[in-house]
């Protein structure tokens, strides 16, 4: 019993000593070094037995290389929270400015309440208020105010049909700056309509 009750307190011992070994000392140390992924750790705390020089010299090329690390990421959050900004701004004197052209972009391009009979002859197919046949398209889609007026200027029965242009049709039917510009002023002086003329064509007014 007494042979027994010693043989199980040295081993109950030695399983203590090795798992107190597991948990801390210099095999854990070995074990961390091993599965880190830090570059250099794994020599400095080597699995088996290297020389001391080559221990040393791994700690100072690995601590070398954290201080310049922390150097660097030190100054770029300096650099961070200085709010750098770069502004230059430069002011040039001008004598006289060129007077812009000024474009306008009209969905409705053509004033419906102008259009002559023979301007829907020849234009009406164009504009997609007639057909080919010089009939309305689809009535039943027209408010009530378009097709009485398509109706009573589209009635060419024994209507002769006159020289068309375009560039007088455009001119004609075309919106009138007068009736658009509200207000002007350029440089400190009030300009109209008279100061423009209209590029024909083209949605462009130039002075």
């Amino acid at each position: 019993m007494e042979l027994k009750d010693s043989c199980a307190s040295e081993g109950s011992h030695e399983t203590e000593s090795a798992g107190t070994g597991n948990l801390s000392g210099p095999f854990s140390w070995h074990l961390f070094a091993q599965r880190s992924t830090l570059h250099g750790l794994r020599y400095v705390f080597p699995h088996r037995r290297s020389s001391a020089l080559r221990r040393v010299l791994w700690s100072a090329a690995l601590l070398a290389c954290l201080g310049l690390l922390a150097l660097e990421g030190a100054e770029r959050v300096a650099h961070f929270l200085s709010y750098p900004h770069v502004a230059s701004v430069g002011a040039v004197p001008a004598t006289s400015l060129v007077f812009p052209a000024v474009t306008v972009c009209n969905l409705n391009a053509y004033r419906f309440t102008r259009l002559t009979r023979n301007d829907l002859y020849h234009a009406g197919e164009l504009l997609a208020l007639l057909d080919v046949h010089l009939h309305v398209p689809e009535p039943q889609l027209a408010e009530p105010h378009v097709l009485d007026f398509l109706a009573e200027r589209a009635n060419f029965s024994g209507f002769r049909p006159k020289p068309f242009s375009m560039r007088e049709f455009t001119e004609r039917v075309g919106h009138d700056l007068h009736e658009m510009m509200l207000y002007c002023r350029y440089e400190g002086q009030e300009c109209s309509h008279r100061d423009f003329k209209t590029s024909l064509f083209k949605d462009v007014t130039e002075p």
